[in-house]
């Protein structure tokens, strides 16, 4: 599939032809592209455009058909009414679906088109034209639509007017859902809704939806198909936006998400330590758990040094609270410390009136990994996570073999529940994000401290049978 992007020129790589090209590359397409525009802008917005002339337009235009086979063409900024005619021209010569995203406000608010007066005849050769709500309201002279109803109003009406397919986006409105819907003079042919992601980093979105969809066109030969595949590709890809580091402003989504190096990290890391897993499950203290024949006395071992290991364990999570950089993670780390010193020692004791007076040195060694981690944010928190990951998988199935005359039901429970798989899946997402921000040294010594941690994990579970002593119980 060859897909031609007429658009400008982005330096930063956010939006208009850069964004076009990695759009169309991620969904199966060869990009290729006519600018129409140079501009100066990042991640903070506009702050020149410099038009490229007509003939020269043409000039590029005209390069492109003779000689290489275009499937689909999607349309961007066109800066003027000289570049407009220009390529009004051209599509005349021209047999394939174009996708036209009337560029005329960029999402910061900056205006990139001087005067949108050519644009009907344009308009008139689209195939699909996909406003944001504010450029709809300019195409039809009327006021910004407020609610989605109006939105679909509007598009109905610039769909009758220019014989063409309205692509509705919902981007700008209030609310938690984002919807679309691809409307024709007769109606809505296609509605589709999805989530509204926490991020200011949606640069570029009206580029890439556009691009997408005129590529999955040439794939499939269905809007509404293509227009599915392309939500869902966006979707993704606004929701991975933060993994990105560019710019300090409204930054890019990920184009490439699943890619390359930004493929999850945390599935990797979760492999590496499968031997590790393996070797757990089949740990004695692990099957005489599960099937409730445990000795007391080894279950009371290995509750007494946990305690003492969560003493320390607590301060390395009020440490990751300290150097956390930001709020949300300063608050989540501070309450696993809390959780451990209000509820989880309590029900140590339930089971233990009196814990060993000291450590193992396999709990201290543990605990001394844990605080030797702490040169970095992305380091410690990277150590801790095996606490909670490694205790949910085993959790889980332990968790199955569970009962009501289970000896140690109490205790299964507090690692098969839903508000530790939430804090599991909360520490997972924040090790991920610290990844992503880390240099190479950085993410080398954060994979090293994971998996030091689950080997720590293995011969905690280990100990109970290796090192017990007898002391008190309940």
């Amino acid at each position: 599939m060859n897909i031609l992007s007429i658009a400008g020129s982005d330096p930063s790589g956010g939006a208009g032809i850069q964004a076009d090209l990695k759009a169309i590359s991620a969904n199966g397409g060869y990009g290729m592209c006519v600018i129409t525009a140079l501009t100066a802008q990042n991640t903070h917005g506009v702050s020149g455009v410099q038009a490229v002339s007509g003939d020269f337009v043409l000039a590029q235009l005209e390069a492109i058909s003779t000689d290489i086979r275009i499937d689909a063409i999607k349309i961007g900024m066109l800066a003027n009414s000289e570049v407009i005619r220009a390529v009004t021209s051209w599509l005349e010569t021209i047999n394939a679906p174009v996708v036209l995203d009337p560029v005329m406000v960029a999402t910061s608010g900056d205006r990139l088109l001087e005067d949108h007066s050519a644009l009907d005849s344009l308009l008139d050769r689209a195939t699909v034209i996909t406003p944001n709500i504010l450029e709809l309201a300019s195409l039809l002279g009327e006021p910004v639509a407020s609610a989605w109803e109006e939105v679909l109003s509007q598009a109905q009406r610039l769909a009758a007017k220019h014989d063409a397919l309205v692509l509705a986006k919902g981007g700008h409105l209030a609310g938690a859902q984002c919807p679309d819907a691809l409307v024709s003079a007769n109606g809505v042919q296609l509605e589709l809704n999805g989530p509204r992601h926490a991020t200011s980093n949606t640069h570029g979105t009206g580029c890439t939806l556009s691009s997408t969809l005129a590529t999955r066109f040439a794939a499939t030969g269905d809007w509404s198909i293509a227009l599915e595949q392309s939500k869902s590709y966006l979707d993704r890809a606004i929701a991975a936006a933060d993994q990105l580091q560019v710019g300090s402003g409204h930054g890019p989504v990920n184009h490439f998400i699943g890619f390359f190096g930004t493929a999850d990290p945390m599935g990797h890391w979760w492999a590496k330590i499968q031997h590790i897993r393996e070797d757990i499950d089949q740990l004695d203290f692990i099957t005489q758990l599960s099937q409730g024949t445990l000795e007391p006395e080894d279950f009371h071992y290995y509750i007494s040094q946990d305690a003492l290991y969560l003493l320390r364990y607590a301060k390395v999570l009020s440490l990751a609270s300290s150097m956390a950089p930001d709020l949300a993670a300063q608050r989540f780390w501070a309450r696993g410390a809390n959780s451990i010193l209000d509820g989880e020692l309590q029900l140590h004791r339930s089971y233990v009136e009196e814990f060993c007076e000291e450590p193992s040195a396999t709990t201290l060694n543990y605990t001394n990994h844990l605080t030797a981690s702490q040169d970095s944010y992305g380091e410690l928190i990277a150590a801790i996570l095996p606490c909670y990951w490694l205790y949910q998988d085993i959790g889980k199935r332990l968790a199955a073999a569970n009962h009501d005359q289970h000896p140690y039901r109490q205790w299964l429970d507090t690692y098969a529940s839903q508000e530790f798989d939430s804090a599991t899946a909360k520490a997972i997402e924040m090790v991920r994000q610290a990844y992503e921000q880390a240099d190479g040294q950085l993410r080398a010594r954060m994979e090293a401290a994971f998996v030091r941690s689950a080997e720590h994990e293995r011969s905690f579970f280990a100990q109970a049978h290796e090192n017990r002593v007898e002391f008190s119980t309940a």
